[in-house]
């Protein structure tokens, strides 16, 4: 376990949500333009085009509106990743093993690397992604390069978007909050 006297001050929940998730979230705007985009293509192919230039519209609009509600599930399942992945942290300090279950996707590297910040073992965490190859530019999870039907997959499914809720075991904030009124006060 982590020495609990060394832990950086703590974020607000609304912050380390933001910040899990804040790859995701500037997606979630960007499909809402398309779709809105989308949208006006397809009022204006349903009032002057055929029925094909109707449909193709309407399964641009369908694909990109669909896309907001899955990116807001995606983040869901990443503030799960990062409570579960904290806790890891705090009870064993950083050890390949957690850090390398989240290697496979930006998105969950992201969730360890904030929990890791936010622990103090953010350089450690970094360092292991380094050895690994990865990069900053590496967006595309792994499963979808080595498994081209992984939308037909239930882990895809279930780790991607269904995350089961997670209560975490500390409440860092309120041990970093202690720890600073124990300063404080000496």
């Amino acid at each position: 376990m982590l020495n609990p006297n060394l832990l950086p001050r703590q974020p607000s929940v609304a912050v380390s949500f933001w910040n899990v998730g804040s790859l995701l979230y500037g997606s979630v705007l960007l499909f809402i333009l398309e779709s809105a985009f989308y949208w006006s293509k397809f009022q204006d192919a349903y009032a002057n085009d055929g029925l094909i230039f109707i449909l193709f519209w309407f399964s641009c609009v369908l694909f990109a509106f669909s896309h907001i509600f899955l990116v807001i599930m995606d983040g869901w399942s990443r503030f799960q990743t990062y409570k579960k992945v904290k806790d890891a942290l705090y009870m064993n300090g950083f050890t390949p093993k957690i850090a390398g279950l989240y290697q496979g996707s930006r998105c969950q590297r992201n969730a360890v690397l904030v929990a890791a910040k936010e622990l103090g073992l953010h350089d450690e965490v970094t360092k292991y992604y380094r050895r690994l190859g990865i990069k900053w530019y590496h967006f595309v999870p792994d499963f979808m390069v080595t498994d081209p039907l992984f939308i037909f997959k239930r882990y895809f499914w279930s780790r991607t978007f269904l995350e089961k809720y997670y209560e975490p075991k500390f409440n860092f904030r309120e041990m970093s909050n202690n720890l600073l009124y124990d300063a404080y006060r000496k």
